[in-house]
């Protein structure tokens, strides 16, 4: 009445043994240097507002200094975790409105939070060191601002 199934199943090629998978470790080694390559491109756009001449970055509170060593930092940390690879770096774009810097400097906490979440997952002393202290440095001009509109 029915014919039988003469193809594998589904599922039975799933579990094939020649599809390379891929360990925790290396599952969060690719997160942890995702998250710390967003937090470069965004430290990155945020020292090219702090080299410009204009008054904008100046007033924001970005610090030229800190943020190239930052940048440094975290691509040895990608390079670490994707086997001395460096990362491409994106070219800044223009425009430092306070509104952008503020919306920057938000987005790099939350990125360093989310790198800071991954690599504690992962037990990574390094990189757990740096995300504390990038969310510490993009926090302070955040608790600045909303102490000025209290």
């Amino acid at each position: 009445m029915y014919e039988p199934i003469r193809t594998q199943s589904v599922h039975t090629m799933a579990a094939a043994p020649e599809i390379p998978h891929r360990s925790r470790e290396q599952e969060l080694d690719i997160r942890l240097a995702g998250q710390l390559t967003a937090l470069l491109t965004v430290t990155d756009e945020l020292h090219a507002l702090a080299t410009r001449a204009d008054g904008g970055a100046q007033g924001a509170g970005l610090d030229d200094a800190a943020l190239a060593a930052a940048a440094e930092r975290l691509a040895e940390q990608v390079a670490r975790l994707s086997g001395g690879h460096y990362p491409l770096r994106a070219e800044p774009s223009d425009g430092s409105a306070p509104a952008r810097i503020e919306a920057l400097q938000q987005r790099a906490h939350t990125l360093a939070g989310n790198a800071l979440a991954v690599a504690t997952s992962r037990g990574d002393s390094a990189a757990m060191t740096l995300a504390a202290e990038r969310m510490e440095a993009h926090s302070a001009p955040l608790r600045n601002r909303d102490l000025a509109t209290a």
